[in-house]
Parts: structure tokens; C-alpha cells; sequence
């Protein structure tokens, strides 16, 4: 098969192609191409460098038929499908290795700073929601998949730092589950169980529990200062809308129904969440066509106990 001679080029059109820089696709490269470099030199194997400039084409168009169509000769759908699947999977695996929570004090600080500089919140070290991703009806289980608005969906949780970087990705859930059940269930969640005020807080919408780490805003604020609570709340809270519209706008497969199973739409998600931190790193463009944040809200408040209003009480109080 043709090499695709990505060489030639410039950085501007390797992005509006694959959405990196020449230097962070090689990045990539490097850090899988022991997973899915051809095992032999016969039949004419696809290196390592063209699985993944195919991969990034499929991610951010999300059509086969292009990706054969522009990106390498002799490709067929099936061939890039295979391909997709490989590096998707090699890159998923890394996880762990890019989406992490804040571990020292130190990071923890400078993440409360960054936040509190945006929307003059004081300590808070990330900011959850969640995020459906349409999906074709599954064989198995279908009715767990339809979300409140009634179409098929996979609902990604998100936990994002003031650069609209990914801490904490759990892409599992099918859409019926609400957002508040994801995040009780998850491990973040409850590691958060038994910290502190100084450990820092996460903010949530008002589907969430208001915690004593989870801090929501109030429902029917009567004071000023409520108000202030909620004003803030909100315009620190938009960096995770911001950053799963960054993603979807940056991977177009996110965009529209995944025909997949849900499995590999998961493996998905969370290679392209990999992919978002990787491009913050190398400071890659964050858009690339005008076109707002879609977030879909789904108008399912959290109906419960709410063991954090002693905390934001305090907060409410002291800073606002």
C-alpha cells in the first residue's frame, strides 16, 4: 500500500487533517507503536505512523468512507476498521498514564489557583458532569441505553482541571443511568469519601448531591450572598462543558451515532479523552469550526439528601 507522506505536510494542514502538530503525532507514535507495529515486513503491512494518521482521519471525521477515500490507496473499510481498532484500543489503554486525578498538595494548589482565577471559586480541584455520545440501538439490553431525551446514548462522566484538561473519565454507563449514580458508584467518587475542605471540592450541576467534596448550586438561593454562591459556581463549573465541547468538536466522530457496539464506543471515548490531554500538552488548537457547546441537558435534578450543605454553608459564608 501507498506510504502516506505526511512529511510534506505543514503543521496548519496536518491538524485541519488530524487534528495534531507534526511533533505530537509522532508523540503518539511512539508512545504505541510497540502494540501495533506490523509483526512482519509481508503483504505489504501498514507501518505504525499510517495506523495512526488513519486513526486520527476516522476520529476526527468520523466517516469511513473518507478516511479510505483520502487518507491511504488500497485501504478498504474493513482493512481501516481493523486498523481503528488496534490503535484505539493501544491508545485507551493509556488511561491511566494521561487522565489522573491530582496527587500532591502542590498540583492540587495550583489547580485550586487556576479555577479560583476563572471564576473566583476557592477550592476547587476539578469539575464533573457527564456527556452522552448517541449510539446506534445495541442488540442487548436496548431499553438501558435510551436517555431521558429518548435516543441511545452512552453517558461519559467527566472531571476536568481550569485548562479544560481531563482528570477523571468513566466511560461505561449506557444513558439511562443518571449522572449521580455514575459518580456514588465510581472510583473518584469514593476515594472523595472522608476528605476535607482543604483537600479541595469538586462542582457539580444540579443533578449531583450537594457533598461535603461535591459542592451543587443552591436550587432556590434567597440571599445575596446565595447568589453570589450560584454565579460563581456556574461560570467556574462551564470549564467541563467547555471541555467535553472542545473534545466533540476536536474528534467529529462524537458528533453524530456511533455504529458500534457500545463496547468499542467506550474504548473509543476513552482513547479520545487520551488524545484531548495529549493536545493540551503540545497546546493544539482547542476548535476547528464555529459551532456551540452542545451539551445536552437533561433536566434531571438530584432528588435525595444533600450532606454537603454544612460545607457550602461555610463556603457561602466566608468567601461570598
Amino acid at each position: 500500500m501507498a506510504s502516506i507522506e505526511f512529511l510534506y505536510y505543514s503543521d496548519s494542514d496536518l491538524r485541519a487533517r488530524y487534528r495534531f502538530g507534526r511533533e505530537a503525532i509522532l508523540n503518539i507514535v511512539r508512545l504505541i507503536e510497540e502494540e501495533i507495529r506490523p509483526a512482519t515486513n509481508r503483504s505489504f503491512p501498514i507501518s505504525a505512523t499510517n495506523q495512526v494518521l488513519i486513526t486520527l482521519r476516522f476520529l476526527a471525521t468520523g466517516s469511513f468512507l473518507q478516511v479510505t477515500g483520502d487518507t491511504i490507496a488500497g485501504a478498504d473499510k474493513s482493512t481501516v476498521s481493523r486498523i481503528v481498532r488496534r490503535v484505539t484500543l493501544a491508545i485507551a489503554r493509556k488511561l491511566d498514564d494521561f487522565v489522573k486525578f491530582p496527587g500532591t498538595q502542590h498540583e492540587k494548589a495550583l489547580i485550586k489557583q487556576g479555577f479560583y482565577d476563572l471564576g473566583g471559586f476557592p477550592c476547587v480541584i476539578g469539575c464533573v458532569d457527564g456527556s452522552h455520545i448517541r449510539i446506534v440501538a445495541p442488540s442487548a439490553n436496548e431499553c438501558n441505553f435510551v436517555n431521558r431525551k429518548g435516543y441511545h446514548s452512552i453517558n461519559i462522566q467527566g472531571i476536568c482541571d481550569h485548562k479544560g484538561k481531563f482528570l477523571n473519565v468513566v466511560a461505561k454507563w449506557p444513558g439511562a443511568t443518571h449522572d449521580s449514580h455514575i459518580f456514588r458508584t465510581s472510583a473518584i467518587g469514593l476515594a472523595l469519601e472522608g476528605t476535607t475542605l482543604d483537600d479541595g471540592v469538586l462542582l457539580g450541576d444540579s443533578g449531583y448531591p450537594c457533598l461535603p467534596y461535591l459542592m451543587t448550586p443552591y436550587n432556590n438561593p434567597i440571599t445575596v450572598q446565595q447568589r453570589r454562591f450560584n454565579r460563581a459556581q456556574k461560570c467556574t463549573r462551564s470549564s467541563i462543558e467547555r471541555a467535553f465541547g472542545i473534545l466533540k468538536r476536536r474528534f467529529h466522530l462524537l458528533h453524530s451515532e456511533i455504529r458500534m457496539a457500545p463496547n468499542r464506543v467506550c474504548t473509543l471515548v476513552a482513547a479520545c479523552c487520551v488524545l484531548h490531554n495529549i493536545a493540551i500538552d503540545y497546546n493544539e488548537p482547542m476548535g476547528y469550526h464555529d459551532e456551540d457547546e452542545d451539551q445536552v441537558d437533561l433536566g434531571n435534578n438530584y432528588q435525595g439528601a444533600n450532606r454537603g450543605d454544612a460545607v457550602r454553608s461555610h463556603i457561602t459564608n466566608t468567601y461570598f
